[in-house]
Order: structure tokens, then C-alpha cells, then sequence
């Protein structure tokens, strides 16, 4: 449904192998052998390091997304190249990369999904519910294991697919939530 999520999802968070390892993962343990400048391997680093999340809209501020995680309530002034300005209220499920050299900002890197149908306390619930079980010592680091991996190989991107019911040039709409598929449109 948009390049940039399928090709981050393929390249950082589809684990293979008895090791469990991504793309990322290995062009990082072979950088060096490839000659990759120390900049790339970090800039793959990063993108290894980050996830899918799941924030509200705050607001705007000079021209910046402000995005609040659900569950750690962690505050993000985002730069989206995409373009979609939100506004507040809204809930977005969105990979956000960390500030880069000189910028300030996180970027926004998938097209913005723009989770409707149900609010913030439903996907809260749904997102701690999803927590139960995960072993991981701390919350923060379930959050990360569930939002990156899913509860099985590709949930996030079925999710995505099955959610769909359209889109316009700045953002992508998905209706449901996963564990309900009764109200998910291709569920």
C-alpha cells in the first residue's frame, strides 16, 4: 500500500533464519567488508533501531507534526515528507526515524496511516492487551518487540492490507483494529 512501508517493513523488520536477523542487521555486520562508509552503516543502524508506532496528533508547530505515543506518551516534533499536515486528534501509525546531522526533528518516514473507526482508549486497550504475555523485562521494550515484529512474521503489514479502505495523495487511511476482524474492510 505505500512503498516506503512495505520496503522499510522488508529491510528492518522481517526476521529470517535461526538468528532471527533482518537485512539491516546483516548489512551492518558486513559494512565494513563492503568498503560502506561509516555514515551509511550508521544511517542503516538507525533505521534498524526504529519501528512502526502508534501516536496521536498533538497539533502544529512551525510547521511540524507534534506526535504523541500511545502507551509511553514519548512527544515527537516530526518533519513528514509526505506532506499530510494532520491535525489534532487524530491517531497516526507511522515509522518515525531520529533526528539527523544538524535537524532537530524526527521524520515521519512511512506516508502517514491515518487510524480511524475506532479512538485512542480503543487502541490503547487493544496495544496493552497486546503487551500480556511478551517477555521482555520492561514496557518500553515490549512496545518496541510487538509495534516492530508483530505477534507473528508480517502482522503489521497484513494489518495494513486488510485495514484499507482508501487514500489520497498525502496519506493512507486504515479503519479497524487488528484483533477485530469483523471490522476490518479485506478481513
Amino acid at each position: 500500500l505505500a512503498g516506503s512501508y512495505f520496503t522499510s517493513w522488508e529491510f528492518f523488520d522481517l526476521r529470517f533464519g535461526p538468528d532471527r536477523e533482518t537485512i539491516g542487521t546483516c548489512l551492518i555486520d558486513v559494512g565494513e567488508l563492503l568498503e560502506m562508509s561509516t555514515e551509511v552503516v550508521e544511517a542503516v543502524r538507525s533505521f534498524s533501531e526504529s519501528r512502526m508506532g502508534v501516536y496521536e496528533h498533538a497539533g502544529s508547530k512551525g510547521g511540524r507534526s507534534l506526535l504523541r505515543e500511545l502507551i509511553t506518551d514519548d512527544e515527537f516534533e516530526t518533519y513528514v515528507p509526505a506532506g499530510y499536515p494532520g491535525k489534532a486528534g487524530e491517531l497516526w501509525f507511522v515509522r518515525l526515524c531520529p533526528p539527523v546531522g544538524p535537524v532537530d526533528d524526527h521524520v515521519v518516514f512511512t506516508t502517514p496511516y491515518i487510524l480511524t473507526g475506532f479512538g485512542k482508549a480503543d487502541w490503547t486497550a487493544y496495544l496493552s492487551k497486546s503487551l500480556i504475555g511478551l517477555t521482555a523485562p520492561e514496557k518500553r521494550r515490549r512496545l518496541h518487540e510487538l509495534l516492530k515484529y508483530g505477534r507473528e512474521p508480517g502482522f503489521w503489514y497484513e494489518f495494513v492490507f486488510q485495514a484499507y479502505p482508501h487514500h489520497r495523495a498525502d496519506a493512507i487511511f486504515l479503519t479497524g483494529l487488528p484483533d477485530v476482524r469483523g471490522r476490518l474492510p479485506h478481513g
